[in-house]
């Protein structure tokens, strides 16, 4: 199992990670991912990153939103199997543009064609949530977004590159940080593009029974 390691604006005291009661369990974030976690962050929750090792190979004939959400759940699944009592997140990303699949850059050169290919046209963001509850139930979701680049030339690519900002991230860029310089146009959830539909998640979380209150979740009446 990876090591756990804490996230949050605070630090949080417990005898053993990720515990909690009954009405307030642990939360874990099943991915290494920055970008999810400074977002869980940002909405003042503490929790445990406990990264998922799963096979992520595309089955025979899956499309990328399916794949996305099936890993997701894949994820919550192996994380939870070992912390029955907690709330788990699983998020997946997918990048496609003209019907090809965009995963994380193998190298520079990777990264270029890549990003020459999004350049002045638009692509599609599948961002796949899932969340799992202490009785075991798992809600997930896909939340697709559109997104347009401006025009750029390979020079521009490569000075992107240079920053060393897009080459963990599928489609070879982020949209939080240097890559907004890329883009022209969003429809759909900005927060999802960068890889945690913070909505959805919500949403979900109600349909398993627990509620946002600002500082964690609660189990609803």
């Amino acid at each position: 199992m990876a090591t756990s390691k804490r996230a949050g604006v605070a630090p949080v005291r417990r005898k053993k990670t990720v515990a909690g009661t009954p009405t307030k369990p642990g939360l874990i974030l099943a991915s290494q991912s920055p970008r999810r976690a400074q977002l869980l962050g940002m909405l003042g929750l503490q929790f445990d990153i406990i990264p998922a090792d799963i096979d992520e190979t595309y089955r025979k004939g899956e499309l990328p939103g399916p794949h996305a959400e099936r890993l997701s759940r894949e994820k919550v699944e192996k994380v939870a199997a070992d912390h029955l009592d907690a709330l788990v997140i699983g998020s997946d990303t997918v990048v496609v543009a003209g019907g090809e699949v965009m995963g994380k850059p193998r190298d520079v050169e990777d990264a270029v064609a890549m990003l020459m290919k999004l350049q002045g046209r638009r692509h599609r963001v599948e961002t796949a949530i899932a969340v799992r509850g202490p009785d075991g139930r798992i809600e997930s979701a896909v939340e697709s977004v559109v997104v347009t680049f401006r025009p750029f030339d390979e020079k521009a690519a490569r000075a992107y590159i240079a920053t060393g900002e897009p080459m963990d991230k599928a489609g070879a860029y982020g949209i939080q940080g240097y890559g907004a310089t890329l883009v022209e146009r969003i429809e759909g959830d900005f927060f999802a593009v960068m890889g945690l539909p913070i909505t959805r998640m919500l949403t979900l979380f109600r349909s398993l029974g627990w509620a946002y209150n600002f500082s964690g979740f609660e189990r609803l009446a």
